[in-house]
Order: structure tokens, then sequence, then C-alpha cells
């Protein structure tokens, strides 16, 4: 188990950048949040396999069909391991 965070930036708020992350992250049997953040970021944490983190950010890089994606910081850390579920955080 690995923990991934990841604050992506570029046209991504208002085009169903979250709900795209959070249908994903499902499909992959992760868990964590996805929410906006006030500077026009989204925010992501998952956990999970790595290989399923590695295809998460695949797909972050990507975001649907509304969105830009201009870059992603991101790293590996440590599972916090207070999840059950991946949401969308308001």
């Amino acid at each position: 188990m690995k923990g991934l965070h990841a604050f992506v930036s570029g046209r991504v708020q208002g085009v169903g950048y979250r709900a795209f992350t959070r249908n994903k992250a499902k499909l992959l049997g992760l868990k964590g949040f996805v929410r906006n953040l006030p500077d026009g970021r989204v925010e992501v944490y998952a956990e999970g396999e790595e290989g399923a983190l590695e295809e998460l950010l695949n797909y972050l890089r990507k975001g649907p069909i509304l969105a830009r994606v201009d870059s992603i910081e991101y790293e590996f850390v440590e599972p916090r391991g207070e999840y059950e579920d991946f949401v969308v955080l308001c």
C-alpha cells in the first residue's frame, strides 16, 4: 500500500474533473479524496496498490474531455489509512 498526493493545475474546476477522478479511483479500488482548492487547482489524495496509483496518475494527466491539465505536482507518501472510500470533498 502507498499513498499519492497530487495537485493538478490548469482548467480543472467546473469541467467535471472531480467526478472523473472519483469514478476512476473507485474503478481502481483506491481510497481517499479529491477537492477543489481556492487557487484554482484540484487536490487529490489516494491510497492503494502502487500500480493502481500509477494508473490514476495517468488519468489525472488527461482529465475529462473539457479539462486542460497544465501540470501535476505529486509525491508518493506513506498511506494514512483513514479512508474507507474515495469521495469528493467540498
